[in-house]
């Protein structure tokens, strides 16, 4: 049997991605990694917020169009596009695509089996729908913000991590997934309305079990996961640096107390009035010694104690180095694809789709010739 080509399980799917910003590129780039043909279509001018193209790794391992959606013209490129596609992906507020004409009717008109990804902060419907927003107002209104930070100080704003790439791009991509095997199982296509507010809030479905059975209270730093648990934190080191701590089970707890060298605490892991002891037990060792020396200390353990490296100290940890976690493209350290696949790997083929330069290649592969007028 002739070898899988090294390019991902999704070799041979063609994602349209009508340009936006955050969570819609993320998710697009994800499906790339995972070797899919990804067109991008870019706008003339650019999205807003854009950083310099050479230097926007969620463009990686895609390809770019130009197409003016306001042009007369233009909607029916996308047609074009989108009748050759087996997913396509915008990120307006409701109703913009229709308008545009290559919302889900006009798309699927074109190609019954298109599959066709919805991504909002808000969703396609209810009161906020049409209004703007970034991360943190979604993962606001969801309660997950407010989980995050130090009882006595304004939570504080975890990057757009949690709302837009967890609960937004991770959720579309999902949906997306899910939709394709159905198509491709049915001939149906279908949309896929992924919200922001809607997957934050799903992510939050161990912790509301744990509400409603007793085991987690409604406020910040009390809890055994959100800082309130000595032994599931982060503390500061003598120079400066902080490690993290997440010695949850008896025997972690056991390890991590004799290499941290604190006695007279092992009946504290669970006597809640003593919790502030221990912190302060804990917190005065840590100080002690710098980070670097705290990580020679529980290196190889079962304590569960990690060091809290900086995003250009991570890809020289040892373990990511190992794994290949990172990797350098043109000049760009990077995440690797991720996850890992046995038969069909994935990599960085390419780097950043720089706006509108595969238009030939594009109109060329997918049979859409009228992609390149005006280009001559």
């Amino acid at each position: 049997m002739a070898k899988t080509p090294a390019q991902g399980p999704l070799t041979g799917v063609r994602v349209v991605e009508l340009a936006g910003i955050g969570p819609g590129p993320f998710a697009a780039m994800l499906l790339a990694d995972l070797g899919a043909d990804v067109v991008r279509v870019d706008r003339p001018g650019g999205p807003g917020l854009a950083i310099d193209p050479a230097f926007d790794v969620t463009n990686r391992n895609k390809r770019s169009v130009i197409i003016d959606l306001k042009a007369a013209d233009g909607p029916a490129r996308v047609l074009d596009l989108a009748a050759r596609a087996d997913v396509l992906i915008e990120g307006y507020r409701p109703g913009v695509a229709e308008r545009l004409g290559v919302g889900p009717e006009d798309c699927r008109a074109r190609n019954p089996r298109l599959v066709y990804g919805r991504m909002t902060g808000w969703g396609q419907d209810g009161p906020l729908a049409p209004r703007a927003g970034h991360d943190i107002g979604y993962i606001a209104v969801t309660g997950a913000l407010g989980m995050i930070g130090a009882p006595d100080r304004p939570p504080p704003a975890p990057a757009n991590l949690l709302g837009d790439y967890a609960g937004g791009s991770l959720y579309l991509v999902v949906g997306v997934l899910a939709a394709l095997h159905h198509a491709r199982a049915t001939g149906i296509g279908q949309t896929v309305d992924a919200a922001i507010v809607d997957g934050t809030a799903h992510l939050s479905a161990m912790i509301h079990g744990m509400l409603a059975a007793g085991g987690w209270q409604d406020h910040r730093g009390a809890n055994l996961l959100d800082g309130g648990c000595p032994y599931y934190g982060t503390y500061e080191t003598a120079d400066g640096g902080y490690m993290a701590v997440g010695a949850l089970e008896p025997q972690f707890y056991e390890e991590f107390l004799t290499l941290l060298g604190i006695e007279g605490h092992t009946g504290t892991r669970r006597d809640f009035a003593r919790w502030g002891e221990l912190r302060e037990a804990v917190t005065a060792r840590f100080r002690s010694r710098t980070r670097e020396e705290w990580t020679a200390v529980f290196e190889g353990s079962d304590a569960c104690v990690a060091p809290v490296l900086t995003l250009r100290e991570a890809p020289g940890h040892p373990h990511l180095a190992a794994r290949g976690t990172f990797t350098d493209h043109d000049g760009i350290t990077q995440p690797a694809p991720a996850p890992r696949f046995s038969a069909t790997p994935t990599a960085v083929r390419t780097g950043p789709a720089r706006p509108g330069a595969d238009t030939a290649d594009v109109a060329r592969d997918w049979d859409v010739p009228d992609l390149t007028k005006g280009l001559e």
